[in-house]
C-alpha cells in the first residue's frame, strides 16, 4: 500500500471554538496527538475566495482575523506558522497552469483556528489553496484530483468549512429538522462514498438551507475527492455549533 498522509475535513463553526472550551477543540487536539506529523499542510478553507485558483506562496503568512463583532481575546490570536513557497510552487506544477501564486493573503480563520489545535507549536509550514469562485462542484472535484499526490510527499490536506452553514438561520437550542436532514444525507454519502451525489448536494433534504452558499461545503470535496478507495474513513464532531452549524468532520487515511 502507498503510505499517503491523511487528509481532513473539519467543520470550523464560530470563531469563539478556537479560544473557548468546547468538545470540537478538544477533538482537534485529540486528532493532532494522533496524527503523523506532515512535511506541509495544505490548507482549502471556506474565508478565502477568488477570481481563478491560487495558493499562498508567502515565507510567513501573516494571521487574518477576518470578521468583526468579537472580543479583543480573539483579535490577539496569533498563529505564526511558516508558510511553504516550495508547497505552492507542487501545487502550480500538479495544477499544470491553473493555479496561480498569491503573495498577499495569509492564514484566514478558517486555517488558524483548527491548525492553532492540530498542531500548537506552528511548526508545521503551511499553504493556503483558495475557492475559485466561479469554480462549480465538478471543477472543483477535478482540481483536488490533480492535487492528490501531495498526499505521498508528505502533505497533510485540511478542508475548513462546515457542511450545514447558514448564519441567517442560526437557531441556538434545538437543531431544526432542515439542519439534521442535509447533514444526515451527506454523512450517508460520505459513507457510501458517491462523490458523484456530494457533488450533486442540491438533490439533498434541506440543501437550499444547509447551503444557501457554498463556499462552507466545497472542502468537503476536496478532501473526499482525494481518498482512494483503499483508504479509511472516520467521521468525528458529529454534532451541531450554535443550534444549526453541522460541526461534522472527517479523516481519510
Amino acid at each position: 500500500m502507498v503510505e499517503r498522509t491523511p487528509a481532513l475535513f473539519l467543520g470550523h463553526g464560530s470563531p469563539m471554538n478556537a479560544i473557548t472550551g468546547n468538545p470540537f477543540r478538544e477533538a482537534w487536539r485529540r486528532l493532532g496527538r494522533e496524527l503523523p506529523k506532515p512535511r506541509a499542510v495544505l490548507c482549502v478553507s471556506a474565508h478565502w475566495e477568488t477570481d481563478g485558483a491560487k495558493v499562498c506562496a508567502l515565507a510567513k503568512p501573516d494571521t487574518i482575523h477576518d470578521f468583526g463583532g468579537f472580543p479583543a481575546e480573539l483579535f490577539a490570536v496569533r498563529y505564526p506558522a511558516p508558510g511553504s513557497p516550495e508547497l505552492a510552487q507542487q501545487v502550480m506544477a500538479l495544477a499544470g497552469g491553473e493555479v496561480a501564486a498569491d503573495t498577499r493573503w495569509g492564514l484566514d480563520h478558517g486555517a488558524w483556528q483548527v491548525l492553532m489545535h492540530l498542531f500548537p507549536e506552528a511548526d508545521v509550514p503551511v499553504a493556503q489553496l483558495s475557492l475559485p469562485r466561479a469554480y462549480g462542484a465538478q471543477q472543483h472535484v477535478a482540481l483536488a484530483r490533480k492535487l492528490a499526490p501531495l498526499r505521498e510527499a508528505g502533505v497533510m490536506v485540511v478542508g475548513s468549512g462546515n457542511i450545514a452553514h447558514n448564519l441567517r438561520m442560526l437557531s441556538p437550542g434545538a437543531t431544526p429538522a432542515w439542519a439534521a436532514a442535509f447533514d444526515a444525507a451527506v454523512a450517508d454519502a460520505v459513507t457510501r462514498r458517491d462523490l458523484e451525489a456530494l457533488a450533486d448536494y442540491g438533490r439533498f433534504p434541506g440543501a437550499a438551507q444547509a447551503v444557501p452558499t457554498p463556499e462552507h461545503y466545497w472542502p468537503l470535496l476536496y478532501v473526499l475527492a482525494m481518498a482512494q478507495a483503499d483508504e479509511p474513513l472516520q467521521m468525528f464532531n458529529a454534532a451541531y455549533d450554535l443550534g444549526s452549524i453541522s460541526m461534522r468532520s472527517l479523516r481519510v487515511g
